[in-house]
């Protein structure tokens, strides 16, 4: 563990959550905490795969890489770890994951005041409890910026909303390095999604909105992104549309982020890349089919949210239930086109 910037006095410590959308939606709550202790330094720990994330916020003084292994208690490694952090003096404790092994880490090490909800009955771990509604669960994003202040049933207006910094010399020497030109837009494609294959648009759906662009705007670079879990249905497209950029897996995420960053537009699954290119403020068109649109939209000044919002949805499972994917299905091309159409005229 290393500090590289000075160490003010006085610091926090922020525990962030383990998936990459929900961690761009607890953004606003660092904007919050710096507006409140604006001489206090905050350090987020985070697992490995979210760092490249917090890393551009700029209010985050330090990012740490948790060393657990994900799922697992490792209770010997987590005393040692929170005697490192001991040695920081964390006035408080913000523990965004709601499980029992993160609330562990700073009552392990002594830090005084630690905020966050309820979870696995985390009584004693958790000294300053939020409680959600299970029945009526708030937004992503106001659900985290509750914790900036005391515990209340009634949630937080006015929020800011996340907000992520590359800057242009990161997406020159991005673009150079992957030979994308800086001289013709890039539209990314997001067709992957971590929860399941149910929330995946088909591959050619994609295809057929990518020969669209093309026929449209033919020196357009229409680039492919996520993870390689991901790379099956990139191939699948790239097949369909050989002169589309294929990148799925062969970026980082830092590389991932800095290209969105410099997209003329995104489109994209409900998965964390989407949020990613809200939160770099870029034209998105969120497609949703078994998840619900009003939990967690995109924020983006210009940006569509697709939904044919069907009676069995949003049934939030993994897979169809009903075996047809009729919310990704029937949701065409053609309905995507005529978004993206207006956002690359404009």
């Amino acid at each position: 563990m290393s500090w590289e910037k000075a160490m003010p006095s006085s610091r926090i410590l922020v525990i962030a959550p383990n998936w990459i959308g929900d961690a761009v939606m607890a953004q606003p709550l660092l904007q919050l905490l710096k507006k409140k202790y604006p001489q206090h330094a905050i350090d987020v720990l985070a697992a490995s795969w979210v760092a490249p994330v917090l890393r551009a916020m700029k209010e985050v003084d330090t990012v740490l890489e948790t060393p657990f292994k994900h799922g697992a208690l490792q209770l010997r490694e987590r005393w040692r770890y929170a005697q490192l952090l001991r040695q920081q003096r964390y006035v408080f404790a913000y523990v965004l994951p709601n499980t029992l092994k993160f609330a562990l880490l700073p009552w392990m090490a002594g830090i005084k005041k630690r905020i966050g909800y309820k979870g696995e009955s985390r009584y004693g771990l958790i000294n300053v409890m939020h409680h959600d509604d299970a029945e009526k669960p708030r937004a992503m994003v106001p659900f985290y910026a509750a914790l900036a202040e005391a515990p209340a049933s009634q949630a937080p207006i006015n929020l800011p909303r996340p907000m992520l910094s590359v800057s242009q010399q990161q997406i020159s020497a991005t673009l150079n390095s992957l030979s994308l030109s800086e001289q013709r837009p890039v539209i990314c494609f997001a067709p992957g999604a971590e929860f399941g294959n149910a929330k995946r648009w088909p591959a050619s759906h994609f295809a057929e909105l990518a020969k669209m662009i093309l026929l449209s705007l033919p020196g357009a670079q229409i680039v492919l992104l996520g993870s390689p879990k991901d790379r099956t249905v990139c191939d699948e497209i790239k097949a369909l549309r050989p002169e589309i950029f294929d990148l799925a897996g062969k970026t980082s995420l830092t590389q991932a982020i800095t290209l969105i960053a410099s997209a003329k537009a995104m489109v994209s699954n409900d998965s964390g890349l989407l949020h990613i290119a809200s939160a770099l403020n870029r034209p998105v068109i969120a497609i949703y089919g078994p998840t619900d649109p009003d939990h967690a939209p995109p924020f983006s000044d210009i940006a569509y949210s697709l939904s044919l919002r069907l009676a069995c949805a949003p049934c939030k499972q993994r897979e169809c239930p009903l075996g047809h994917q009729d919310c990704m299905q029937k949701l065409d091309a053609v309905r995507v086109w005529q978004a993206l159409h207006t956002i690359l005229s404009a």
